[in-house]
Formats: C-alpha cells, sequence, structure tokens
C-alpha cells in the first residue's frame, strides 16, 4: 500500500527536473545603472542640515548614506569612492 502512495504522487508531480534552469541575473552595463536615490537625497539633506542648521535633515542625510552604503552592488565598489562617501 505504501508504494502505491509513493508512485501516485511521483506520477502526480508537475515538475519537470531536466526543464530547470539555474538563474543567471541579467547584464546591467555602467552607463544603464538606476539612479542612486539614496545618495542624492543624502547630498540635498546633507546641505540642508549644514545651512539652515536643521538637526532632522542631518539625521536624515545619515540615514540615506547608511541606505546608500547598504545598496552598493559589488561592481560599484571601489574603496577611495566608500571611504569619500563615509566622510
Amino acid at each position: 500500500m505504501r508504494e502505491t502512495r509513493e508512485t501516485s504522487s511521483s506520477t502526480a508531480d508537475p515538475r519537470q527536473p531536466p526543464a530547470v534552469k539555474p538563474y543567471a541575473p541579467p547584464r546591467i552595463l555602467a552607463d544603464e545603472l538606476p539612479f542612486d536615490y539614496a545618495g542624492f537625497l543624502a547630498v540635498i539633506f546633507g546641505i540642508t542640515g549644514l545651512m539652515f542648521r536643521y538637526k532632522i535633515c542631518s539625521w536624515l542625510a545619515i540615514i540615506f548614506v547608511a541606505k546608500s552604503l547598504a545598496n552598493m552592488k559589488n561592481m560599484e565598489n571601489d574603496l577611495r569612492q566608500t571611504f569619500s562617501a563615509v566622510s
């Protein structure tokens, strides 16, 4: 009785193992990268916080810098660029 359950479940399996392909992310050229809105907002809030001395803008700039660094792709990573973004 156990054998019939196993065979019936394997015949009812709709998946096809030979049709499975590994995921390959699409290739994106360096000129076609999406715009970094978090980095742009970090600059805007940072300048606003410095010019008008709004503490909330300074805190928002720090949050957006952290978000921009967290979303940075490996192909974008350059030690000098990362260091200048943090400092």
